[in-house]
């Protein structure tokens, strides 16, 4: 039998489920293409962690990419190394190796560099909470102003991006606070997915946690990460969400790490994960 909850209180810490990421299926390649040497120049630099796939094309476009001190146009340049390339005319340095960091974010905090409204963002909190001598980081996906709990953090371009894309099937699990009529039988129905406003939203594991009323705690785990998904799902079944709280992100757990703070993943930990994405 389910404990009662007290009003503004937080749910019983518990292991989360460790699940392997799915991997998506390798396409079938081209007998008669020509064999490539080397990688794609916007894959190398996201490894070296200058920025995400995503945000290097862009820089790329902006002219601030150079290979001996000429113009890289596209993103789509072959390179075996990243000798002679420079960003904002500083050479690139050699790319270190991936690290993943576990950040309790606080709510509201924006998951962004910088804030055109002001508001505080991730980074003035990690400022004091990551390690000395740190290299830049990025955030695996986001969480909004108001959600907390697990944001992992990447020196690693390439990282972060597979641990992005839906295809990649990585589960994140939610714990939401809420306050309305359900049944564990509506929420079992979330396993076949639901369409809110024109989205479709894939299949979404969800339980009964506690409930005292019409209060109750409904923990979440799903694998696209639609932007405020969780949110519009619960509020499209009449729920009002009070509290939301990332509790784990594929095998990594928010466990016991205070608001504000940062713990770094093993090395071997972080290794075997690449190697489960084939990166």
């Amino acid at each position: 039998m389910s404990r009662p909850v007290r009003p503004g209180s937080s749910p019983p810490r518990r292991p989360a489920a460790i699940h392997a990421p799915r991997r998506p299926v390798p396409a079938t390649p081209n007998p008669d293409a020509p064999p490539r040497e080397g990688e794609r120049i916007a894959k190398l630099l996201a490894r070296a962690g200058i920025a995400s796939r995503r945000e290097v094309e862009r820089i790329i476009a902006e002219g601030r990419v150079k290979l001996n001190g000429e113009l890289v146009t596209t993103p789509a340049t072959v390179l075996k190394n990243l000798r002679g390339i420079t960003v904002d005319d500083k050479p690139v340095a050699v790319a270190a190796p991936a690290r993943l960091f576990r950040f309790h974010k606080p709510e509201g905090l924006i998951t962004a560099e910088r804030d055109p409204a002001g508001r505080p963002t991730i980074y003035n909190a990690l400022i004091n909470a990551l390690p000395s001598g740190t290299p830049r980081v990025m955030p695996v996906g986001r969480l909004d102003l108001n959600t907390e709990g697990l944001l992992l953090l990447t020196n690693d371009g390439e990282l972060k991006r597979a641990m992005e894309l839906p295809s990649s099937g990585i589960p994140r699990t939610y714990r939401a606070r809420t306050y309305g009529d359900i049944s564990q039988s509506r929420l079992e129905d979330l396993s076949e997915g639901i369409e809110i406003e024109g989205v479709r939203y894939g299949s979404i594991n969800a339980n009964m946690e506690r409930r005292t009323g019409r209060n109750q705690w409904v923990e979440l785990t799903l694998t696209e990460g639609k932007n405020r998904e969780v949110r519009r799902v619960l509020e499209h079944l009449g729920l009002e969400v009070s509290r939301l709280i990332r509790t784990a992100y594929g095998p990594f757990p928010l466990g016991d790490i205070a608001r504000g703070a940062v713990i770094e993943v093993r090395q071997h930990d972080v290794e075997t994960f690449r190697k489960a994405l084939k990166l």
